[in-house]
């Protein structure tokens, strides 16, 4: 990419019709013209306070426009995000505000910002770079959370804990416990304590698990998602190579700073000490996400953190919302005990208030959202423009008979991710294991792929492997079970080819694909509906340089969902939206239904347990309020079902409505009790059939 160093600037008298930012609103405009034409060594910190609705995404690809056309080189902005589509959103508006930019001024606009992506992304990235100063060897692969997983378990299995007297930990348990010290930098004991007390007893052995399973992980050349962020944070730590990795840039953007760990502060803390070309977005009213290791705590405390006071820029006007509906959100954050103060406004009037709809039980409160849905759909809002939310998701439970049985179609945010399908895995593994033979869970599942292999014979070969130091000559020379036949010569065939020094890619994959699907056949009854999916991962490696590249972009960052996707096979060309609130985020509807807004589910009695687990359950109901673009709806059921509770088991209770709508707040809703006929009917004796076929679906449901 040539030099853009001076490449574009911007007339400072041109016509307002010119300026590619007259679309912005002052605060927009203030956090976009930050230090501007002050040099990146003495440019300060800046933290945008973006509220829900505000322009958040146009206002950081503008800043990278307006940074480009004063000067700044493209090739030292790194830009860091969540997901790779908000990278590649951003870096496409700010090249569409550049291009007009151009159009006027004459020039040649950048095409990307080649240091845009995801924290992992750009991670990995630095650590192949840098691996031989920090004693890695560069070829490693990654691990995704299932490989992970899987070489905890084999880790806690060789040192025998899986053989305990007491039940030990699950290995996914074991590595969520890892994740969380490493990404939030607690201790051990105070993480068990914190999050996960029924596993305290075990501190010892974890200790000992954890040990082996990083002394696994290098042995076999492999990374975990967490050492992504740790090697990084290492490096950034050491005074001298924090400073050359700081150096590579001079500004530094960071997307949804609320949901950061304290690894990921600390990344940025180390890079650049002075604060210096530091710019933060993110919203601490909508921290909900520290089950993951994020915290609050970054975007709270990051106006102090630095050697020079950060300037804070409040983004408050609202572009999704009618001024009702800001009312009431603006008056539930409101009650915080810390953040960032700010009132949401927006210009969108209307007479319409919230809703808070009481009802008797959940079983109403099904029926009470599907007659709303339909009778907004007869308004003529298609069901897409609808959303219902939930705590957990099994709070739906109830709605979902009821839209099955009122023909409603509906699609419910989960299922299986693409990543974690059988037959992905299958042909993931075997490019993995040919990138490094070392790599134990990978070639565990890849060589059982072969008919006559079980995992004695797996194990021994991979032994065989580790103790040599040419892996295709170990496998050829592999004595492979006799009933194992031409099948065994078939894949000693693909490995070589594989191995071999001149293939170009991506015949990689086309070599894996052809060895693989006559296997996929013969384990899969549905092969041909796995068979697309096959196909897609082909078609997704061909976009990329190299094998090492799309193994890990595409662990990293991977396609959301594949033809095993959880749900109706054939969706009618409208449908209902079901998710939970923490996958709501980022989205928005024309009418939100918020199901069980009671004490118990918002908050949840399982995260009442101190202060700040009771703050995020409210920012947690302020982002389904915020999803609204028009009507919104609180539902507030007297009476509802709690599952699994650890000491009363299975149960109905009665409840009140959620601490976090106060009394005081009422006059921001439009407060009514619904019951039909039906339901004062429902007081009397139920038909014995009734009680059968309710207690028959209930004890059902899990299937």
């Amino acid at each position: 990419m040539p030099d853009m160093t001076a490449a574009f600037h911007l007339d400072a008298h041109a016509d307002a019709v010119d300026d590619p930012f007259a679309s912005l609103n002052p605060a927009q405009r203030a956090a976009v013209e930050h230090d501007i034409g002050v040099a990146p060594a003495d440019a300060r910190p800046l933290l945008v306070i973006a509220g829900a609705g505000s322009g958040k995404t146009n206002t950081l690809a503008h800043r990278v426009a307006r940074l480009i056309t004063s000067g700044a080189d493209p090739q030292r902005i790194l830009l860091l995000t969540f997901s790779r589509r908000a990278a590649n959103e951003m870096t496409e508006r700010a090249g569409k505000v550049l291009h007009k930019i151009m159009g006027v001024r004459g020039g040649q606009a950048p095409a990307t910002l080649p240091w845009a992506g995801t924290f992992h992304s750009i991670g990995a990235r630095l650590l192949r770079d840098y691996a031989g100063r920090i004693g890695l060897d560069e070829s490693f692969t990654i691990h995704d959370r299932g490989d992970s997983e899987d070489l905890m378990g084999m880790v806690r299995h060789e040192i025998g804990l899986s053989q305990t007297q007491k039940r030990f930990p699950l290995k996914g348990t074991c590595l969520a416990i890892y994740s969380r010290v490493v990404n939030s930098r607690e201790t051990l004991a105070l993480v068990l304590q914190s999050t996960f007390p029924w596993c305290s007893e075990w501190e010892a052995e974890l200790k000992t698990l954890f040990g082996a399973y990083v002394d696994a992980k290098q042995e076999q050349n492999v990374l975990d998602y967490d050492d992504l962020l740790l090697f990084w944070a290492e490096m950034a730590a050491d005074e001298e190579l924090g400073a050359h990795i700081g150096g590579l840039f001079d500004h530094v953007l960071v997307d949804e700073y609320q949901d950061t760990n304290r690894l990921q502060a600390a990344i940025l803390m180390g890079m650049k000490p002075g604060g210096a070309g530091v710019m933060v977005v993110g919203d601490d009213a909508q921290s909900i996400y520290s089950f993951r290791g994020a915290t609050v705590r970054n975007i709270l405390d990051f106006p102090k953190q630095f050697a020079q006071a950060a300037r804070i820029v409040t983004l408050d006007r609202n572009y999704r919302s009618t001024q009702p509906i800001l009312d009431a959100s603006n008056a539930v954050i409101g009650a915080a005990l810390e953040r960032h103060a700010k009132t949401l406004w927006t210009d969108k009037v209307s007479t319409v208030l919230p809703q808070l709809v009481l009802i008797p039980d959940e079983a109403e409160q099904a029926r009470w959202v599907c007659k709303r849905i339909l009778e907004h759909r007869e308004t003529g809002m298609a069901l897409k423009a609808q959303a219902v939310l939930f705590r957990t998701a099994s709070h739906s439970a109830a709605l979902e008979l009821e839209l099955m049985r009122r023909n409603i179609p509906f699609v419910k945010f989960g299922g299986l991710k693409f990543l974690e399908a059988s037959h992905i895995k299958d042909v993931l593994s075997v490019l993995r294991f040919a990138q490094n033979p070392s790599g134990r869970v990978a070639g565990f599942r890849v060589v059982q792929l072969v008919p006559g292999i079980g995992a004695a014979t797996a194990t021994r070969l991979l032994d065989a492997l580790a103790e040599s130091a040419e892996p295709l000559r170990a496998v050829e020379q592999f004595a492979a079970p006799a009933r194992s036949g031409g099948d065994w010569e078939q894949f000693v065939t693909l490995f070589r080819a594989l191995r071999a020094p001149g293939l170009r890619w991506p015949a990689d994959i086309e070599l894996v694909k052809n060895w693989y699907l006559p296997h996929l056949e013969r384990m899969h009854d549905d092969a041909q509906v796995r068979v697309a999916d096959v196909e897609q991962l082909a078609r997704l490696a061909s976009g990329h340089g190299s094998r090492e590249t799309f193994l890990a972009e595409i662990t990293l960052d991977p396609p959301e969902a594949t033809s095993d996707r959880a749900g109706p096979p054939h969706l009618d060309e409208d449908y209902l939206i079901l998710s939970t609130i923490h996958s709501s985020k980022g989205q928005e509807w024309k009418s939100v239904h918020v199901l069980n807004v009671v004490d118990g589910c918002i908050p949840s009695d399982m995260s009442t347990g101190n202060s700040d687990d009771i703050e995020e359950e409210r920012r947690l109901l302020y982002v389904a309020m915020t999803r609204a673009k028009e009507h919104l709806h609180l539902v507030v059921p007297n009476r509802f079902f709690i599952k699994q509770q650890a000491q009363m088991g299975d149960r109905h209770v009665y409840a009140a409505r959620s601490r976090f709508v106060s009394p005081a707040m009422l006059k921001h809703f439009d407060e009514s009790v619904w019951m039909t006929a039906d339901t004062r009917q429902s007081r009397k004796p139920m038909p014995e059939s009734v009680r059968m076929l309710v207690r028959d679906r209930a004890r059902n449901a899990w299937k």
